[in-house]
């Protein structure tokens, strides 16, 4: 699994034991990978990077008045670091990740929600609020996800167009209106059935 190194330790991570047993086996890491980082993290990344290309040429749009639900979703970005990084402190990687996921859980239903790309023809001035904070939430997830997806935050960065932050910058603002962000790339692909079993025969063969 050459270029996949992030997803395995994420699986194993993932999988440790904290409450409970928990053994590595290579169904999970396939789980893992399709329906938590591809199907959660990598689509809202993937959307939020193709909507700011497509809509404004890769430009940050700027950030207007905020109603209730985007100041409601801006507070809760604010807990993310403390509540992962006392997680971490405590080893307990299990949980660390699951509230990273639950970060792009918070991004993926915020578009749901707001569905910037019908609002789009209605209402220009909307949009570009929804969007730039849309963005705000994967530049905190470039940050939070460095400890267990180091060359994926790396790529996410760079994507950002983002300088080295630390830890606490995840409760900022970190992209300017007006700064330029890159085309997308998918952070994570999805793992074939097939690629599995192959390699669950060759255990069976040792």
């Amino acid at each position: 699994f050459k270029g996949q190194e992030d997803t395995l330790r994420y699986a194993l991570c993932a999988t440790s034991p904290e409450s409970k047993d928990s053994d590595f086996t290579w169904k999970d890491f396939q789980s893992r990978n399709n329906n938590e980082l591809v199907a959660i993290f990598g689509n809202f990344i993937n959307r939020v990077l193709v909507l700011t290309n497509k809509y404004w040429e890769g430009i940050i749009p700027e950030i207007g008045e905020l109603e209730d639900y985007d100041k409601k979703v801006l507070d809760a970005l604010k807990n993310f670091p403390d509540t992962i990084g006392e997680s971490i402190e405590k080893y307990r990687f299990r949980e660390a990740l699951m509230e990273l996921m639950n970060l792009a859980r918070l991004g993926n239903k915020y578009l749901a929600d707001t569905e910037p790309w019908k609002l789009k023809k209605t209402d220009e001035k909307r949009t570009e609020t929804i969007m730039n904070i849309a963005l705000q939430i994967a530049a905190s997830l470039s940050i939070l996800s460095e400890p267990f997806l180091p060359f994926t935050s790396k790529k996410l960065k760079s994507m950002l167009n983002l300088p080295y932050l630390n830890w606490k910058d995840s409760i900022n603002h970190n992209l300017k209106s007006g700064d330029k962000i890159n085309n997308p790339t998918l952070l994570f692909s999805k793992i074939e059935d097939k690629t599995i079993d192959f390699q669950i025969e060759k255990l069976k063969k040792n």
